[in-house]
C-alpha cells in the first residue's frame, strides 16, 4: 500500500513538475509586441501633443520614427553644444501600444546642422546619456509631421540613414506634366529632323561629286 501511495506521489509531481516546463516554455516562444505603434511629439509653437500612429498615418510614421530609430543603440557622436546655439528643441516619444518606450530630443535648427539627445532617464530603462548629428531632413520630417516649421524643399537625401526633401501630401498636375513631356518630345523631334536634313544633304552632295568625276 505504501509503495503505491509513493509510486501515485511521483507520478503526480513528474506530472506538475512536466506542465509547469510546458507553460514556462510556451511563454518563453511567445513573440513579444514591443515595435513601435505611434511616435508623440512636444515642443515650440505645439499646444497639445502630435500623435502619428502607424495605423492611420503608416508613410508618416515611417518617416518620423526613420529620424531615431537608429539612437537606442547608436554611441555618442559630439560634445553638448552650447544652449544659444541648439535652437527650438522637439520631444519624440515613441509609444509602443500607447505606452512610452523612448525619448529624444531634437533641435533641427541647431548651429552646424541638426542635432539630437538622448537622455539617460527613459521609460523603458536606464541609458547612457548622448549627442548625436541628426539627419539633414529632420526639420522636414517634422514640418510634415505637423510641427510649426518652414518648409524646406531643398532638402535632398543625406545626413544618417538618408533625408525628406517633399511634400507627401503634395498633388501633381497631370494636365501640366503632360504639357511638358509633349513640350520635350516636340524638341526631340525637331532635333532629329534638323540631323536627318544635314544627312540627307551631305548624302546628296557626295552623290553629286561622284557623278561629277565619273
Amino acid at each position: 500500500m505504501m509503495v503505491r501511495t509513493a509510486i501515485t506521489r511521483l507520478v503526480a509531481v513528474a506530472v506538475s513538475v512536466a506542465l509547469s516546463a510546458g507553460v514556462t516554455t510556451a511563454a518563453q516562444a511567445a513573440p513579444k509586441d514591443d515595435k513601435p505603434s505611434a511616435v508623440e511629439i512636444k515642443g515650440k509653437g505645439i499646444s497639445e501633443p502630435i500623435v502619428v500612429r502607424q495605423a492611420d498615418e503608416p508613410r508618416t510614421f515611417e518617416m518620423l520614427l526613420t529620424e531615431v530609430d537608429w539612437l537606442a543603440a547608436a554611441r555618442p557622436q559630439t560634445s553638448a553644444p552650447k544652449n544659444d546655439k541648439l535652437g527650438d528643441k522637439f520631444t519624440l516619444t515613441i509609444l509602443v501600444k500607447d505606452a512610452p518606450s523612448l525619448i529624444y530630443d531634437l533641435y533641427p535648427h541647431a548651429a552646424g546642422g541638426p542635432r539630437a539627445y538622448r537622455p539617460a532617464k527613459q521609460p523603458s530603462g536606464k541609458k547612457s546619456a548622448g549627442w548625436f548629428y541628426g539627419r539633414l531632413s529632420m526639420s522636414e520630417s517634422l514640418r510634415l509631421s505637423g510641427a510649426p516649421l518652414e518648409a524646406k524643399p531643398d532638402v535632398v537625401h543625406g545626413g544618417i540613414g538618408g533625408g525628406v526633401g517633399q511634400d507627401l501630401k503634395a498633388d501633381v498636375d497631370p494636365v501640366e506634366s503632360a504639357s511638358e513631356v509633349f513640350t520635350e518630345v516636340r524638341r526631340l523631334f525637331l532635333l532629329n529632323g534638323a540631323v536627318l536634313v544635314v544627312i540627307l544633304v551631305g548624302l546628296a552632295g557626295m552623290a553629286f561629286l561622284i557623278r561629277r568625276r565619273i
